[in-house]
């Protein structure tokens, strides 16, 4: 495409150095392993993030498939019930401290800088630091499943006191991977902080963020608030384990459903943390496909924060069956259904972006549009778990099951799939294969439908979730979820098949602009990008073009 200031739109192009020697095995394997060790350039590291991720996601999706092959008669088909314990604890914290948060990571160092204009993040060092503390952090959560005594048993959330006075050993483990983890996300918030705030072009005002870089900047602060609380809560697990404490033991006077508030402080936030980014992905894409300006900028980024600071004062809807004092839930309920506000905004901007616009449907719109039907049935079935008398018959069951992978798989994880199919050919110089990135939608999508929408009938029949083994009645609907998983489980061959592929640029040569319609900083370099993106800062000319391209109609 071009537009007025086409010249000037091309001064990241020629500017930087070439990729650096560690890129290739030419110069040996040690100068390589070296090179990607102690790299500091955003893109190197953003990349390191997705390919963690995406290991990530084989090893966490592998224990989701052995959690469905158990379920899929009645009877303790192939594991004990404390091993398929051990699978649903690590299967959870796996897909979202290693794969969600991880892949968001990963998306916003290498797109943060492009976006606003900035050469590299603020503080590369840390950048660095921060990837290289996940890796360890992981190896330790796998050891602690091959720990005399077997692995953590008690689930992702870790309740006391099933993790405090009866976890077995391998709980130790699990506690310093969770502080590396911790660490790692705080370091990773106060740098994109940082880079937004003092990094962004000469220019660009703070309403002239694109989506994208305003949903991660307050992301950041939800991590910043967020992680040190659940960094907290697992430091008292340790103090009661071993220093003779009794923070969750009732008989030592202390109270087990104070480690609940302390964790669902953390873990609601952590639930925003997880779809945050995914809305500005959605709110970048949507655009693009449909050739029309986002509807609604100004309201776009205020509901971002309304969701934000919302998120801070729900925990409590998580807890409605633990003995709360009727006005508490009562205030829980109305706050839980006030979210829905600001969420509704967004669904109704991102199909007013849509309506009546000249769309196509290549594979980024597709799995943009999955996502925000579906994230909605996820949000409904939310609705209804935070209508207290409602949720008393919800609680612990498979609704609730449904409930969160809708959000989480629908939701998050459709927007990095996406988030790598849009920005791929960007990050490569080459387009992906467009077959196989339908086939992989079309597979994917069916298989999260089949795979989880039967869990809320399961849930409203009373089937309680973490059970190892079920009544026969519950027998046909957990066939057809397996089925589901096997078939989600395929779908993602495809996937990694075909970002392989075009890794290795078998596909065909990327323009600068990669999609007709695409509008913002990073499509004004080339693609691949230089090592570093903007020697300088882009011109005030192509800046407001390419905002007013893609934001201003409508608010």
């Amino acid at each position: 495409m071009t537009h007025p200031h086409h010249e000037t739109a091309h001064e990241g192009l020629h500017h930087g150095h070439d990729a650096p020697l560690h890129h290739s095995l030419k110069n040996g394997f040690g100068a390589w392993v070296k090179g990607w060790l102690f790299t500091t350039n955003h893109k190197d590291i953003g990349t390191l993030y997705l390919l963690l991720s995406l290991l990530m996601f084989f090893y966490g999706g592998g224990l989701a498939l052995l959690i469905r092959a158990q379920l899929f008669q009645p009877g303790a088909q192939l594991f004990d019930p404390n091993f398929y314990n051990e699978l649903v604890t690590v299967h959870g914290l796996v897909m979202i401290f290693g794969v969600i948060m991880p892949a968001f990571v990963g998306l916003a160092n290498w797109m943060l800088p492009m976006m606003v204009g900035a050469q590299d993040m603020a503080l590369p060092r840390l950048n660095n630091w921060s990837f290289w503390l996940l890796p360890f952090a992981f190896t330790l959560l796998t050891f602690s499943l091959f720990v005399q005594g077997g692995g953590p048993n008690f689930g992702w959330t870790m309740y006391a006191p099933l993790s405090s006075t009866y976890g077995p050993p391998s709980t130790d483990y699990l506690i310093v991977a969770i502080h590396m983890m911790g660490i790692s996300s705080i370091l990773g918030a106060i740098n994109i902080i940082a880079t937004i705030t003092n990094m962004r072009a000469p220019g660009m005002g703070w309403m002239q963020m694109p989506l994208f870089v305003w949903t991660w900047f307050i992301t950041a602060f939800l991590l910043i608030g967020a992680m040190p609380v659940l960094a907290g809560v697992v430091t008292m697990v340790l103090f009661d384990r071993h220093f003779g404490t009794t923070f969750f033991n009732a008989a030592g006077g202390g109270d087990p459903v104070m480690y609940q508030h302390l964790f669902w402080f953390f873990g609601h936030p952590e639930v925003y943390i997880m779809i945050l980014p995914a809305f500005g992905i959605v709110s970048e894409i949507l655009p693009t496909f449909s050739r029309k300006k986002l509807f609604g900028y100004h309201f776009m980024v205020g509901a971002v924060a309304a969701i934000a600071f919302l998120s801070y004062i729900v925990w409590g809807h998580h807890m409605f069956t633990a003995g709360m004092a009727v006005g508490t839930q009562l205030y829980f309920m109305y706050a839980t259904m006030i979210i829905a506000v600001p969420t509704g905004i967004k669904v109704f901007n991102w199909v007013a972006t849509m309506w009546r616009g000249s769309l196509s449907f290549e594979t980024p719109m597709l799995f943009a549009i999955a996502f925000v039907i579906l994230f909605t049935i996820g949000g409904f079935s939310g609705l209804m778990l935070a209508i207290v008398p409602a949720d008393y018959q919800y609680q612990d069951t498979y609704f609730v099951v449904a409930h969160f992978h809708y959000v989480l798989v629908a939701g998050a994880l459709l927007s990095i799939f996406a988030a790598v199919y849009y920005w791929l050919p960007k990050w490569t110089g080459h387009y992906y294969n467009e077959t196989l990135g339908k086939w992989h939608f079309w597979l994917t999508v069916i298989g999260i439908n089949v795979t989880f929408f039967p869990m809320h009938f399961l849930g409203l029949a009373g089937m309680p979730r973490r059970i190892a083994d079920y009544a026969i009645q519950y027998t046909e609907f957990n066939m057809v979820c397996t089925f589901g998983a096997f078939l989600l489980g395929f779908a993602q061959l495809i996937f990694l098949y075909n970002v392989i592929r075009t890794m290795a640029h078998y596909g065909d040569k990327a323009t600068h602009r990669v999609w007709e319609g695409a509008h913002g900083l990073e499509w004004t370099l080339g693609s691949p990008p230089a090592y570093h993106s903007f020697s300088t800062p882009p011109s005030q000319a192509v800046l407001a073009h390419e905002f007013h391209e893609r934001y201003v109609e409508g608010g």
